[in-house]
């Protein structure tokens, strides 16, 4: 492999996919890792496509989504570099692809075989248990974003998701990127553009957040999160 993948292969040891396996499993699982590059736009795979892979996004943006039958776009979720996606599918008795997934730029993706990872997941039960407690805590964190979006106003969702995209960030200050464009992040959570801008300029009056650009920082993550309490 050239230096860039080699990188690329040993950034997905701190990903809860990985972290579990020894170095002898993660050595028997690089046959089965694909690096692909995809442009602006490409569609990587469609609702209903066959699922033998998963994937961890190294650079870029990607969007998940849906069609609704008059033909009108949800978008499910944002991928940011660090994130995987479709892991889910592996443990389908016919794996697809729950949603479409299209580059918003040009990126890296990973690729992982999903037959070659059950394996090791079948092989051992230390390996097992530690990423079904990882995709359990995942899964509870999409239930509150569920919430959020479905029970809560316009501006619970906006201050909800800017705290999950500094979620590594403890009671101090963070800076974060939005990751796609304003009407995307809108569509995310059901708000319209104007109501997304109007939100994030309310937040930043109050000096809750200073904004530059897709750039944002949060000064005090302990009084963004008080925003959302009743």
């Amino acid at each position: 492999m050239k230096d860039p993948e080699d990188a690329i292969i040993q950034a997905l040891r701190t990903h809860y996919l990985f972290a579990g396996l020894s170095d002898a499993q993660h050595a028997r699982l690089l046959p089965a890792i694909r690096i692909r590059p995809f442009s602006a736009g490409q569609m990587l795979f469609q609702q209903g496509d066959d699922a033998s892979a998963f994937f961890l996004l190294h650079a870029g943006s990607i969007k998940l989504y849906r069609l609704s039958n008059d033909g009108h776009e949800k978008i499910m979720r944002l991928i940011e570099p660090g994130q995987s996606f479709a892991e889910g599918v592996m443990f389908m008795d016919r794996p697809c692809y729950p949603v479409h997934a299209q580059g918003l730029g040009a990126g890296v993706l990973v690729a992982i075989d999903a037959a070659a990872y059950l394996e090791f997941m079948q092989a051992s039960f230390d390996t097992c248990r530690t990423v079904l407690a990882s995709m359990t805590q995942r899964i509870q964190a999409h239930w509150d974003e569920i919430e959020a979006l479905s029970l809560q106003n316009s501006r619970y969702r906006v201050v909800h998701y800017l705290l999950s995209l500094a979620a590594d960030s403890d009671m101090g200050p963070a800076t974060i990127r939005l990751p796609a464009a304003k009407s995307l992040i809108a569509a995310k959570l059901a708000v319209t553009p104007e109501t997304l801008s109007r939100i994030l300029r309310l937040l930043q009056d109050e000096d809750l957040i200073e904004m530059q650009g897709h750039r944002l920082h949060i000064p005090n993550m302990a009084l963004l999160r008080e925003q959302l309490m009743p």
